[in-house]
């Protein structure tokens, strides 16, 4: 199906066909004014629509994260455009991309005006497995067994955001149950926690094929129900796993090794970002155990902020 005309707000309904709305309200509900402009003027890049896509049926992520992502999102999009050596990107374009601040949250008082009534309705986590469906709104969902939601406590203090399915996840239908799982258990449960007490999900909801890397079209699809996963449990602390996850969250193309080690904010809530479990499977098997303990001494300073007990690991080498 063709792209609808520039210039529209783009969204997918349930029938992942593309559907038309105001571009001028829509912009104007995200808290887009400042930025309508610039992605009316370049609407599409070698025939992709600029605009993040976003889920219709998201009723409770507020302007400051749904809006924050998508600037966090066409950053990525555009490095990712630019790295691949794609010809046609305005260099002012990427230029303004890239200086982009936060937008601010709106005034609490004229919120409800702002609002329209299916905006205030409670969100659940069960209402975004069900509003995911059997998604097909990117090509993930032509290639994988099973869409990976996510699981562990919907209330939970302490969230972990990994990258995306693997061969073992996407035939259980569940986040981190192979080698990278037993890792991340590992580190549960040396914190002294328990799988089940926490909760675990990704930034794409399906496999890659061949577990290649998500694209930033795939990641920039999903992550309007990663973060209505976020804001309907309402964690105290998040753990980015790699650097796929703080990126997205973060907006951010930082290396790891030096995001690591220090709380970030992401919407007031305070955000750790860690090596992958699966990064340090591979350094396992080169008999380096010294990202292990990064790990752990991310993980400490996660339980302090929790004040919950730091069991004692003191470092044998």
């Amino acid at each position: 199906m063709d792209a609808p005309s520039p210039g529209v707000g783009y969204f997918w309904n349930q029938k992942s066909e593309y559907e038309c709305t105001d571009d001028k309200h829509v912009f104007s509900f995200l808290g887009f004014d400042r930025y309508r402009n610039l992605l009316l003027e370049f609407p599409e890049i070698d025939g992709t629509p600029l605009c993040i896509l976003i889920q219709q049926e998201q009723p409770t992520v507020t302007h400051g994260v749904t809006s924050s992502l998508v600037v966090a999102s066409l950053r990525t999009y555009l490095s990712s455009l630019q790295e691949s050596g794609l010809d046609g990107i305005p260099s002012s374009l990427a230029g303004e991309v890239a200086d982009m601040p936060a937008p601010t949250k709106p005034d609490p008082s004229t919120a409800t005006e702002q609002q329209p009534a299916a905006f205030q309705h409670p969100d659940s986590l069960q209402k975004i497995r069900k509003d995911l469906g059997e998604c097909q709104r990117c090509k993930l969902g032509k290639t994988r067994k099973n869409l990976v939601f996510g699981v562990g406590n919907p209330h939970a203090r302490l969230v972990f955001v990994g990258e995306g399915p693997g061969g073992d996840e996407d035939l259980q239908g569940e986040p981190f149950v192979g080698e990278a799982g037993r890792i991340l258990n590992r580190v549960i449960t040396a914190m002294g926690l328990k799988r089940e007490e926490v909760y675990i999900c990704n930034v794409v909801k399906c496999r890659p094929p061949g577990n290649r890397d998500p694209e930033a079209e795939e990641i920039a699809t999903c992550a309007p129900f990663l973060l209505r996963q976020i804001q309907t449990i309402k964690p105290e602390v998040i753990v980015a796993l790699g650097k796929f996850a703080t990126h997205t969250l973060l907006g951010t193309r930082d290396p790891i090794s030096k995001l690591r080690g220090k709380f970030r904010d992401f919407h007031g809530i305070p955000l750790m970002p860690t090596f992958h479990p699966s990064y340090l499977l591979h350094r396992q098997g080169e008999g380096n155990m010294e990202s292990f303990w990064n790990v752990w001494d991310d993980m400490t300073q996660v339980l302090r902020l929790l004040k919950l007990p730091v069991p004692d690991k003191s470092r044998k080498r």
